[in-house]
């Protein structure tokens, strides 16, 4: 397989669109694949290509490592941003982010973020499967990455190097190394980052993500948020003096800074980098051999890794005891976190709700996510979140029941009253401006 140079970039994100076409040295941008239409792409997105940077679409709903086979239509769906931002190659993450369903016989489930798959050889047998049937669904090589984790499976088999091994030796599929997940699993689970490193099969890199984070009581938070710090650059450093990356991008999803510090963090990666090239050798790594044949993954294996991810996931999102095995502190942190996140994105996705209930959207959103999984994506998990609100006792304000009520028939009739968003938010506005 042919690598892509695809040299120095940074995630895209309208809040930075503009800011983004202006930088100089960008040579290529990653998008939330997610986020973007195949017949209506942004403008911003349309310039860049023009000019000469290649577009990446990255996926995170996909759950290459959940127990069940990749859903049809988000494939297609991915496919079809690949051909219209004209990209070499697509990437997705080795994680999980639903559970439950026909294999469990219980009903489905959704994390809204990207969970760690146990490293045994039940879940490698599943992910390579998995990658597999992507791989042949898709119009472009695909890479896949590893993500940063809150809590560790217990009984695990293999370390992260070895696992990301044996998957790119049994598919072929390329790695997308995030340094920053790396030194967030030193942290919360004690992984060296070296002893990772050392033990990926380097010539599978496809590209490197690059990103900040916090820490807060001995938990590293990837927040994708802050300036990347030291650690994270040194762990690029050692990656560079092993290989030379084919490409480096820098990811920041919000609290954007102002250009100049972003430019700055682009240089420092740049730095990090030519910091690894002076300490490489000009040994080539090891070709990738090809993929061997494999048959397919016995439905039991697949049953047996569904009821795991169930469980975990229903301690998370559900409320149901921690399995056996798991740190209890770290899985609280975790559905914290999970919750905390959920209450946001609803807020982005419905920004009318927080209008409506003032300071206490986010303390009923938390308090509701508690026992109350998300089941079928953000836009769904409003209207449910309402639709709990409106239920007899919840609410003591009438005024604040009948904006409730009003919005959410606005979007569960056949159409809504109203196409423009800036006229429901003008109008959720008024009534909160009226109830002070």
């Amino acid at each position: 397989m042919t690598t892509v140079r695809l040299g120095t970039g940074i995630g895209w994100r309208p809040e930075i669109a503009d800011a983004v076409e202006a930088m100089p040295g960008i040579d290529w941008v990653e998008v939330v694949a997610e986020n973007v239409c195949p017949g209506h792409l942004p403008a911003s997105l349309l310039r860049l290509r023009e000019r000469g940077a290649t577009v990446v679409p990255h996926g995170v709903s996909l759950g290459l490592g959940g127990a069940e086979r990749p859903d049809g239509r988000r494939l297609t769906a991915l496919a079809e941003r690949a051909a219209a931002l004209g990209s070499p190659l697509v990437t997705e993450h080795i994680a999980f982010v639903r559970a439950g369903g026909p294999l469990t016989a219980s009903p489905g489930i959704e994390a809204g973020h990207l969970l760690p798959v146990p490293r045994t050889r039940d879940a490698l047998d599943v992910l390579c499967e998995n990658v597999r049937i992507a791989q042949d669904a898709l119009p472009v090589p695909l890479a896949v990455e590893n993500i940063a984790a809150l809590f560790s499976w217990p009984g695990e088999e293999m370390t992260e190097g070895q696992f990301l091994y044996e998957l790119a030796d049994r598919t072929g599929v390329r790695l997308l190394i995030d340094v920053a997940n790396l030194h967030t699993n030193h942290v919360n689970r004690g992984e060296d980052p070296a002893e990772a490193l050392a033990a990926l099969p380097l010539e599978a890199v496809a590209y490197v993500h690059v990103a900040g984070g916090f820490e807060r009581d001995g938990v590293w938070h990837d927040s994708h948020a802050h300036p990347v710090p030291r650690p994270v650059l040194d762990i690029l450093t050692d990656l560079a003096s092993r290989v030379s990356p084919p490409g480096v991008l820098l990811e920041r999803d919000e609290d954007f800074p102002p250009t100049a510090e972003l430019e700055r963090e682009l240089d420092a990666i740049r730095g990090a980098v030519e910091a690894g090239d002076r300490v490489r050798g000009d040994a080539a790594p090891e070709r990738v051999r090809e993929p061997a044949a494999a048959g397919p993954v016995a439905g039991a294996t697949r049953e047996r890794l569904a009821l795991a991810q169930t469980a975990v996931l229903s301690s998370l999102v559900a409320g149901t005891p921690v399995p056996e095995g798991f740190d209890r502190t770290r899985m609280r942190v975790q559905a914290r976190a999970l919750a905390a996140k959920r209450a946001d994105v609803v807020a982005k996705v419905a920004p009318e709700l927080p209008e409506i209930l003032g300071d206490g959207y986010r303390p009923a959103f938390l308090a509701y996510a508690q026992t109350r999984p998300m089941t079928g994506g953000y836009r769904h998990d409003a209207m449910a979140f309402v639709e709990h609100l409106l239920r007899p006792g919840r609410l003591d304000d009438p005024r604040t029941r009948r904006a409730l009520r009003e919005w959410h028939r606005d979007r569960s009739g056949p159409r809504p009253r109203s196409h423009r968003s800036t006229t429901r938010l003008a109008r959720a506005t008024r009534r909160a401006l009226l109830r002070r």
